[in-house]
């Protein structure tokens, strides 16, 4: 989010701050807000990689903003303006979407982290979607990042989670059996008129086949730069599990739409319904199950979420400082 440097107000100024960023790796875009830029890596070669890029784009970001008073802010929404307020990116790609979605898509005032991770093929791609579906809501437990809401405490760990829920075409996929299924849907979307491409279906995780890439969209967007790694090790981590991994049925849908509300609103002290055995498990617990499938701990704390550390703030303004304080540390 670009921010005035002095109130933490939002500043509609995507089109001064992108042209003016000088990166050596990725790319620097609009989004659906002008006071919104999106940071985008380039093709990486291990995670550690990808966070590195992603820490240059954040100081050049940075560094270009301070000559016209602005400071950036990473977090899943912002704690105190109103999201419909914010004026839309001059680009007729949102315009159509605005005109189609109406109010829902003028509430979409929060941020997500997206990972790409490289699939061999198509097949092996809807497979690794159905083995890392189950695992999303306890990643979202671990990231929220949005308790504040146009000035108010929400009450969930994780508002942007439910505002994404007022969008067409959210949460999770349906099962597809085969690739052809999925190419079916998306043009039943598009010869239908209500979507443009697969860009337009706004589930959780998602094939990208322009890319060769799973996207996986389930993070609220972290502030903490270290802790955007920790997901992204995690992240990778689950999808190389699962390319070696036997299918296994996949997961109910409504128990998915369940532990996700449980996500949202608890964070890190959700209760989720367990995807292979009786009963339920604290989303801290499920992380511990996480780190022994992959093999690999990357040293996320599962007892708190930067939610938390938002909530520890009486005034919105105060946690807004605090974002811009830690997004660029």
């Amino acid at each position: 989010m670009i921010l005035d440097g002095e109130t933490y107000t939002q500043r509609p100024a995507s089109h001064e701050l992108i042209p003016a960023v000088a990166a050596e790796r990725g790319e620097v875009k609009t989004e659906l807000f002008r006071s919104v830029i999106e940071l985008n890596t380039d093709v990486c070669d291990s995670p550690a990689d990808a966070v590195g890029v992603l820490r240059g784009l954040r100081r050049a970001t940075a560094e270009a903003a301070v000559p016209f008073g602005y400071v950036l802010a990473g977090a899943g929404s912002h704690p105190f303006d109103i999201a419909s307020d914010q004026p839309i990116a001059d680009d007729p790609h949102y315009a159509k979407f605005v005109d189609y979605a109406g109010p829902t898509a003028r509430r979409q005032g929060v941020s997500g982290l997206h990972v790409h991770v490289g699939m061999p093929d198509a097949d092996s791609c809807l497979r690794v979607l159905e083995l890392v579906l189950p695992w999303l809501p306890v990643v979202l437990a671990l990231s929220a990042n949005s308790p504040w809401f146009e000035g108010e405490r929400t009450g969930l760990m994780s508002t942007r989670a439910e505002i994404l829920g007022l969008l067409p075409r959210r949460g999770a996929p349906p099962h597809f059996q085969t690739w052809r299924q999925w190419e079916e849907l998306v043009e039943t979307f598009v010869h239908s008129g209500v979507a443009t491409g697969y860009m337009a279906l706004h589930w959780d995780i998602r094939p990208h086949p322009a890319l060769g890439t799973l996207e996986i969209r389930a993070p609220d967007q972290p502030t903490s730069l270290e802790r955007t790694a920790a997901f992204v090790e995690l992240l990778h981590g689950l999808c190389r599990w699962a390319l070696d991994a036997s299918p296994r049925a996949p997961l109910s849908r409504a128990v998915y739409e369940q532990n996700r509300w449980a996500a949202s609103r608890y964070g890190p002290r959700a209760r989720l319904i367990h995807s292979t055995a009786a009963g339920a498990a604290s989303a801290r617990d499920l992380y511990a199950e996480l780190v022994e499938l992959i093999g690999h701990d990357p040293g996320l704390d599962a007892s708190r979420c930067e939610a938390d550390r938002q909530l520890e703030f009486e005034q919105p303004q105060d946690a807004a400082a605090d974002l811009v304080e830690r997004s660029i540390a």
